[in-house]
């Protein structure tokens, strides 16, 4: 099997060519078919999140060579003898698995596991950006029916992602308003999902116009660029108040800063994104405000078979995604770093 493997933070990915595993007991062998590109995948590459203020929390843990790549669809090959599959049958991975005894995984939160074995983003754990992958039980493996194969490989981060996300903004009124920051491949999947779990189109506030133009074609009521220095204050007017949920899927501190002057007293922040900075806001206007903020990692497992059901049943219109070969991983890396990206780049082994 060939792979693209980190094997120096921060250093340009090498092909390594190992032999092809075997799978025993319940575990299945894939051939990748497509694997997509994630902004999470760039931290790993890194070494490290920006914590703001110079601060750095480092992902050294990570043992190197390390092959990334979370967001995978395949094809089964070989199974163990307790694994009870479909030669031939293709399926979306899960791939936010837990080690199955902690309290987390317990409630069936693998995704928050204190001693997680994710794919492509724990210590020793291979992902995606390879010709075959191993699985360790049958489980993790989702029918994603008739939809497009791409599409149901970035489901498994952008749109899982997404959709836990927006689970989490709770009941509406009928003129409460949802606004999404990041028009990326994440907040592009979050505009499906507000659609298809409120039957509401949602605001969306970008920097980069091509980004809100591709929101608004989602189907996004209407758009704002943030690098408008009044563009805070223009939603406010035009929401008549503020938003009652600002979902951020950037997670940098301009990004929050916009969050927060959106929604309206009384109403939510949901942080996803991962960019990095540091959170400023005197404490006291959180009550003043009855202001809550909610972080959310992920999906668990009940979640993504949630979110599929609705993408075999047609309600998830695939986001604009471009195919580029394995060897060109690192080049895609860079791209989706330096915000060349609209929607999600998928890999082809």
């Amino acid at each position: 099997m060939l792979s693209q493997c980190i094997t120096a933070f921060g250093a340009p990915l090498e092909t390594i060519e190992t032999p092809i595993l075997e799978p025993r007991g319940t575990e299945v062998l894939l051939i990748v078919r497509h694997a997509g590109v994630c902004h999470s995948d760039v931290h790993i590459h890194d070494g490290y999140f920006d914590l703001g203020d110079g601060k750095k929390l480092s992902l050294a843990y990570i043992t190197l060579p390390h092959t990334p790549g979370h967001e995978v669809e395949g094809e089964i090959v070989a199974a163990g003898a307790a694994a009870d599959v479909q030669i031939g049958a293709r399926r979306a991975v899960f791939p936010w698995i837990g080690c199955g005894e902690c309290a987390a995984c317990r409630r069936g939160q693998e995704n928050l596991c204190a001693r997680p074995h994710q794919l492509g983003c724990s210590a020793g754990v291979a992902g995606g950006y390879a010709t075959h992958l191993l699985i360790p039980h049958p489980k993790y493996l989702l029918d994603y029916g008739s939809a497009p194969p791409a599409l149901a490989a970035i489901s498994m981060c952008s749109g899982l992602t997404a959709f836990a996300a927006i689970s989490k903004i709770g009941p509406l009124l009928a003129d409460d308003e949802i606004l999404i920051i990041g028009c990326g491949g994440v907040g592009l999947m979050g505009v499906q999902f507000v659609r298809a779990l409120t039957g509401r189109d949602p605001i969306v506030a970008d920097i980069d116009e091509d980004r809100l133009a591709a929101a608004r074609n989602a189907g996004a009521s209407a758009s704002y660029n943030t690098c408008d220095l009044a563009a805070a204050k223009k939603l406010r007017t035009d929401t008549h108040g503020g938003v009652f949920a600002a979902v951020d899927f950037v997670g940098s501190e301009a990004s929050f800063a916009f969050a927060s002057a959106s929604v309206r007293k009384g109403g939510k922040i949901i942080a996803v994104g991962l960019f990095g900075g540091v959170m400023a806001m005197p404490l006291p206007m959180f009550p003043l405000r009855a202001l809550s903020v909610i972080g959310s990692y992920a999906g668990s497992l009940g979640e993504a078979e949630e979110m599929m059901r609705l993408i075999r049943a047609g309600r998830i219109d695939p986001i604009p995604i471009t195919t580029r070969p394995l060897a060109e991983a690192g080049a895609a890396l860079d791209d989706l770093r330096h915000g060349c990206v609209t929607g999600r780049v998928v890999l082809k082994p």
